[in-house]
């Protein structure tokens, strides 16, 4: 039994719990274990019993760009939100898996160090950000990387450079992995203005609040941009604002976020998701490609 082993070794977990506070949609997904290990090797020991025993599971970040399909997720969700430690030398910033992105991203505005400006309002972790070359205002975590820090499949720690980790628009050869585990991003900052950029982030709130549904679930953008378009004004120009499919709901602030408006589920937004792409097809001969993961 699974429970045992998380008993005997000390593992801390919680039992057939809702994720509905661990993913920004809000859905009301159960799972059967949740699981929080304390230090890498609680890890390792925790993914090699899993394999042994055949346990499906997911390392979880923040959910803030996924989609659970299911009422419930019957494996094991891994939580690295005890690997939190941030180190600072010289304009280089190494920051744990489990670290909040905005929080990073305003740590380091507050020294004076400019790149991760962009980062400000991405509700993410910087382990799954990194995996998801996350990224706002034409910039992207990419573009700061210097190194990271992988566990691979076969429980080796490793570390990437950039360069070898095939980043692209919002992807990379650890999204597309999963059993490559980021424990740790390196940055490469450079020295900035810390007024310029707290006023640069200030204006970009406002303007958020003024554009886009920050007031009701939703996982941010749904779909990827078209080359020299913008994926919102498509769906906008399809006449879809405010279609509902039980309670997921095409914002009507902005036509490229889905919101949820009580209690929707994965399966209402994934509908309203190829409800989408259908008429954007029909209408414009155009494919848009989903930048939210899809669990199932």
């Amino acid at each position: 039994m699974i429970k045992s082993f998380f008993d005997s070794n000390n593992i801390e977990y919680k039992e057939n719990i809702s994720l509905k506070k661990y993913n920004t949609y809000r859905l009301d997904t159960k799972c059967s274990y949740l699981v929080f290990p304390k230090t890498c090797n609680e890890l390792i020991l925790l993914l090699k019993e899993l394999k042994k025993e055949k346990i499906p599971y997911l390392v979880l970040g923040n959910g803030s760009n996924i989609i659970f399909s299911m009422p419930t997720y019957t494996g094991v969700i891994i939580k690295l939100d005890y690997l939190n430690k941030v180190t600072y030398k010289d304009n280089t910033v190494t920051a744990e898996a489990g670290y909040s992105l905005i929080k990073l991203a305003m740590d380091t505005v507050e020294k004076g160090l400019s790149g991760l400006e962009f980062a400000a309002a991405i509700p993410g972790c910087v382990g799954a950000s990194t995996a998801m070359n996350a990224g706002a205002y034409n910039s992207d975590i990419s573009n700061v990387i210097e190194s990271v820090k992988i566990l691979t499949p076969d429980y080796k720690i490793i570390n990437k450079s950039k360069e070898e980790l095939s980043f692209s628009y919002r992807d990379s050869f650890l999204k597309q992995n999963k059993d490559y585990i980021v424990l740790s991003t390196t940055f490469k900052l450079l020295p900035g203005d810390k007024e310029t950029m707290l006023n640069q982030i200030k204006e970009r709130r406002e303007k958020r609040i003024a554009s886009q549904p920050l007031d009701m679930p939703s996982a941010g953008s749904v779909f990827r941009n078209p080359e020299g378009m913008y994926a919102g004004a498509l769906i906008e120009a399809a006449k879809l604002k405010g279609y509902c499919i039980g309670d997921a709901m095409i914002s009507e602030k902005h036509a490229n976020f889905i919101v949820n408006k009580g209690n929707a589920t994965g399966k209402e937004i994934i509908k309203l998701i190829e409800k989408i792409q259908k008429e954007v097809k029909d209408n414009y001969h155009i494919d848009l490609k989903l930048e939210q993961i899809i669990i199932e």
